[in-house]
């Protein structure tokens, strides 16, 4: 690059570095906002599911059903919020959202047992939230299964039989998130999703408001040529961004207590790529639309539903159909949020992400070309 033309590029960023500056409304977007929504979707996002709000219609009132309430309701997921007296007063709780699930011990329970008899305990669920009533199922069946356990052993040591092993024994260990903590991975999605949606929407603005104002003609009569002004525009934000993504890294580390366990360099490295891609992608919708209110609306719904929806931040992408699956390989959000949980919680470095890194190379370059090839086309219209 030619002297002359990296001047004309550092004056075209310091120009747009002052009407950011003197325009209150961009700088509330690209300083204030993305901090803002990470606090907000960080404490809302909580996908942990605690104190399931359960009812107990106890027909036995026995030994064994006390027994099982103790278990259940002395753990923090389970809690015991209602003592139901017959069906009604079940389909009324749930349908009034008291409850999730209810619990029912038939008649005769304890005498059942004590007679080697089959006894069975009914869970009756609201499977309107199936996350919810998923979760709660799996919590008393496994409490259920321990108090099984530990009845068929006491019962095997009257008999005489001690030191019982059990043939298949599960133990359990959890890696790079052992507390299984919802906002360990949350939080480095929510991070793409808010870069992605904050750059593209400070970036629509620039080309638009040059039309609005009527100074975008005088800009093309200046031997300024369609690349220096592109790259001119796209570098400020690129650097605002990439403020934006050390100050919410930083408040993910203090406020959430996220982990980086890799390379933090490498994650600025592949965050850099996609956001130059999509600071480009705002610039060329802004110089499609030149209209700065388009430009934002555009910038929303090309960034923020795809990146929500497609790129396996809120829904696993294997359970897609397998359309839709290929649709998400198009979506750059996918590739960013893949590299930062990795790093983040895994520790991965570059050598097992390199496709990752390559797709959003790719995404940087073909919006950039797209981007000069625009930017021509508007210096010779």
């Amino acid at each position: 690059m030619k002297l002359d033309s990296f001047i004309r590029i550092v004056v075209i960023a310091e120009k747009e570095w002052i009407q950011i500056r003197r325009d209150i409304r961009s700088l509330i977007l690209a300083l204030i906002l993305p901090v803002l929504l990470l606090l907000l979707f960080g404490y809302a996002l909580n996908m942990d599911v605690k104190n399931v709000t359960v009812g107990v219609y106890d027909q036995d009132r026995s030994v064994l059903s006390r027994l099982i309430i103790e278990k259940i309701s002395a753990t923090e997921y389970i809690k015991v919020t209602r003592h139901l007296r017959s069906f009604g007063e079940i389909d009324r709780a749930i349908d009034e959202s008291e409850i999730i699930m209810a619990i029912v011990f038939p008649p005769q329970l304890y005498k059942n047992f004590m007679v080697n008899r089959p006894c069975k305990v009914q869970l009756i669920v609201d499977g309107s939230d199936p996350t919810s009533a998923l979760v709660a199922m799996g919590y008393v069946r496994s409490m259920l299964f321990d108090i099984n356990h530990d009845i068929l052993k006491s019962k095997l040591n009257r008999f005489g039989l001690k030191n019982i092993e059990i043939p298949v024994e599960v133990r359990t260990r959890v890696w790079y998130n052992e507390t299984l903590e919802s906002k360990n991975f949350i939080v480095p999605g929510l991070l793409a999703l808010i870069m992605a949606i904050i750059s593209a929407l400070i970036a629509s603005l620039t080309m638009s408001r040059e039309w609005e104002r009527g100074t975008m003609e005088s800009l093309i009569a200046t031997p300024l040529r369609p690349h220096e002004l592109f790259m001119g525009k796209l570098l400020p934000y690129v650097f605002i961004a990439l403020f934006d993504l050390v100050i919410t890294l930083f408040i993910g580390a203090v406020v959430f207590h996220v982990p980086i366990r890799g390379n933090a360099l490498e994650l600025y490295v592949a965050a850099l790529l996609f956001l130059v891609g999509t600071c480009g992608v705002g610039i060329l919708i802004s110089s499609a639309t030149k209209v700065q209110v388009l430009s934002i609306q555009l910038a929303m719904m090309i960034t923020y539903l795809p990146s929500l929806i497609l790129s396996g931040f809120v829904f696993p992408i294997k359970n897609m159909p397998l359309l839709v699956q290929c649709v998400t390989y198009f979506v750059p959000a996918r590739y960013l949020i893949a590299v930062m949980k990795s790093i983040a919680l895994k520790g991965v470095g570059y050598t097992l992400l390199w496709v990752q890194i390559a797709f959003l190379f790719a995404f940087a370059c073909i919006v950039t070309v797209a981007g000069l090839r625009k930017a021509s086309l508007n210096a010779v219209g």
